[in-house]
């Protein structure tokens, strides 16, 4: 069996934007002094006359990339999710959100999976926030392949967009060759009839290997990843739920506000079903190596695999 390459979606990040750089000479590319961390360093590199490097002034780097798109630009302003959604929310949602300017926002080193750099850095309310904003699209890559078209399609797409990148390495669970990014639309990875498992993010990994464990103990899962949280699709969501009865959601995330209550706004309109919803649950994270973390907040398939038997029995 070939072992499993791993990768941080962080790193697909700074390479696509090189990738993409020859193609869009509007491309420009911000950061808050964290090129190295963001890999934004790798445009850099290649492009350094279309890098500005904001410095530790992230809201400012929001109002600059802003004033870029104004003039026809498309900027890529880079951080950390917590800085990115957090500290400069308020720019964001006034100057980026209220003008609808076509501004992407590229924030890595989000949730639990930031590791050592502890809760001050572990964003996990940055969805929640972003999904507060009229008109935001918001992306967030499972893997290097899925990562690097979601660049591309927020490149295609006139309008603000949030994406979400992470520090750990990642499985590449998508083929290169054959996939194909939709902006706006769900893919099942795998189906099944008894239980929708609904996932985005590093999650999507740990609920296909969840649905391998069930089907070996008779459960039919289906795992749907949700790339696009904002806009989600709802047809597919809704069509899980007639199909299943059952959703349950998995998110590097805050359950409050993320996926999950996307998802369970969406089902309440069309197909009222139980949704059980694994994320973070409403409290802080602290410091400690990364896949430990993701242990103990329950952000793993062995855990998944427990709600969705939990939740069958109920």
């Amino acid at each position: 069996m070939a072992d499993v390459i791993k990768k941080a979606t962080r790193e697909s990040y700074g390479e696509a934007l090189k990738e993409l750089a020859e193609e869009y000479k509007d491309l420009i590319v911000l950061d808050a002094d964290l090129a190295a961390a963001t890999k934004t360093g790798i445009f850099k590199k290649a492009y350094p006359d279309r890098f500005f490097d904001c410095g530790i002034a992230e809201a400012n780097m929001m109002g600059v990339a802003a004033g870029l798109a104004a003039c026809g630009k498309i900027p890529f302003a880079s951080t950390f999710a917590m800085f990115a959604a957090g500290r400069a929310f308020e720019i964001v949602r006034n100057s980026i959100g209220y003008p609808h300017l076509n501004v992407k926002i590229g924030a890595t080193h989000a949730g639990i999976s930031v590791g050592e750099d502890g809760a001050t850095h572990q964003c996990n309310e940055d969805i929640a926030l972003m999904r507060t904003i009229p008109g935001m699209t918001i992306i967030n890559p499972c893997d290097d392949v899925e990562a690097k078209a979601a660049v591309k399609a927020a490149l295609d797409f006139n309008g603000p967009v949030y994406m979400r990148f992470g520090r750990l390495a990642v499985p590449v669970i998508n083929d290169a060759a054959s996939y194909k990014f939709e902006l706006g639309k769900g893919v099942v990875m795998k189906d099944g009839k008894d239980v929708t498992i609904v996932a985005t993010g590093l999650m999507v990994n740990e609920a296909v290997e969840a649905a391998k464990t069930l089907e070996a103990e008779g459960i039919s899962a289906r795992v749907v990843n949700i790339h696009t949280i904002k806009p989600l699709d709802k047809e597919l969501i809704c069509k899980c739920a007639k199909e299943t009865g059952l959703i349950v959601t998995a998110e590097e995330h805050s359950i409050i506000g993320g996926l999950g209550s996307a998802v369970a706004e969406a089902v309440t309109e069309c197909c009222p079903v139980p949704v059980v919803k694994i994320g973070v649950n409403d409290e802080f994270g602290h410091s400690g190596p990364a896949v430990d973390l993701l242990k103990e907040f329950g952000l793993s398939a062995e855990n998944i695999v427990k709600t969705v038997k939990a939740a069958l029995k109920k």
